[in-house]
């Protein structure tokens, strides 16, 4: 006889409950056989109104007490953090804890974008209580999951990541990589704020505001504030400005 173990059961449970919801609100779920996982269990192709979107998402299922922690759960990497952090779809981890028999989700793709930002290696994805996953929460799940889609499509989801940041659907997002170096940056604008908004990879992706009347073409380095830039950054942020100014008015105007 076979031996059948505990951990495949535990499992199991795990990615039937998780499928049921899903499907019980219309989504369509494709499940990967045992022989091609590589870090993910289910793809999710999410359904509005009866009809199918362009919107489809990755998902790691964990199921079981031993993911539990003092805060909430943590998922184990393992060897996927490549796969995970550069993959072109979003990769969400879903824990499925089997005494409150309750679904909790994060966004592991975006936590191994931050952290590589900010030098740091992950072992594990943190999960939090509060993003418990049901009947009443789906649909703030859904809508977070394929805002996450969009901006990977605009090509703007790693920037929004890495620096940790949330791109409204109004917002001007303008990426830019600098040929020479590679280096990565982006301008930022939001509807109606007097100032703009720069993330660069050499600032660790900590905001900076900044005004046009701060970029300076000075004799030696441009600069905006005290920030010194090279010369087709500068020349990118000009353009970023004068492109943007309507955007930058007062609402009601």
């Amino acid at each position: 006889m076979s031996y059948v173990p505990e951990s495949r059961r535990v499992g199991r449970v795990a990615v039937n409950k998780l499928r049921s919801l899903l499907e019980q609100h219309g989504h369509i779920v494709q499940e990967i056989d045992g022989v091609n996982d590589h870090g993910e269990d289910l793809h999710v192709t999410f359904v509005h109104d009866g009809h199918r979107t362009e919107d489809t998402v990755a998902v790691q299922v964990k199921g079981g007490t031993s993911h539990r922690t003092r805060r909430g759960y943590r998922a184990r990497v393992d060897h996927h953090t490549e796969y995970w952090r550069n993959s072109n779809i979003p990769v969400l981890c879903v824990v499925h804890d089997p005494q409150p028999d309750a679904l909790y989700w994060a966004n592991a793709t975006r936590q191994l974008r931050r952290a590589a930002a900010q030098r740091k290696e992950l072992k594990s994805i943190v999960i939090s209580r509060d993003f418990v996953l049901n009947d009443g929460t789906l649909g703030d799940f859904v809508r977070q999951a394929r805002r996450c889609v969009d901006l990977e499509r605009q090509g703007i989801g790693r920037l929004a990541d890495m620096a940790g940041v949330e791109f409204g659907e109004t917002d001007i997002v303008k990426p830019f990589r600098t040929d020479d170096v590679g280096e990565d940056m982006a301008f930022w604008q939001r509807k109606g704020e007097p100032f703009a908004t720069l993330l660069h990879i050499d600032l660790d992706w900590t905001p900076i505001r900044i005004r046009e009347d701060m970029l300076r073409f000075g004799p030696l380095c441009p600069h905006i504030g005290d920030i010194i830039l090279a010369e087709a950054e500068a020349y990118w942020l000009a353009a970023c400005f004068k492109t943007s100014e309507w955007w930058r008015r007062p609402q009601d105007a």
